[in-house]
């Protein structure tokens, strides 16, 4: 459950499963740590989203990447990764926005990934 009372450093309290984890006003997490999968599927749910397999295979990618490379993946190395791994439609550009409708999967797929905004992301 999302408390959607501001405080005034602008940031959310979420309940995630009697934890305590806040977020910045529009779901980004204030500290990687706090991450878990209870939150991503509370954040979705938030989101008006339903986790599917597909949605924690990107997850998993996103935050694997970011593991890695310490910096989050471009969208154009989403789109190959999963034209290899689902086929040229459903790894396409198009079909991963529509797994992730509030700003595709750089967005909305980071914020339920747990990794922080992007620089220029308003």
């Amino acid at each position: 459950m999302i408390d959607t009372a501001l405080t005034p450093q602008l940031t959310r309290r979420v309940d995630v499963g009697g934890k305590v984890v806040e977020t910045d006003s529009e779901g980004y997490l204030l500290r990687l740590s706090d991450w878990s999968q209870a939150f991503a599927i509370v954040q979705a749910e938030s989101e008006g989203l339903t986790l599917t397999d597909e949605h924690w295979q990107v997850i998993d990618f996103l935050r694997n990447y970011y593991h890695d490379h310490q910096v989050q993946a471009q969208v154009r190395v989403m789109i190959r990764h999963f034209t290899q791994q689902w086929g040229p439609e459903r790894g396409s550009n198009h079909y991963l926005h529509d797994l992730f409708p509030r700003g595709g999967p750089q967005k909305q797929g980071n914020r339920l990934a747990g990794l922080l905004r992007t620089k220029g992301e308003h």
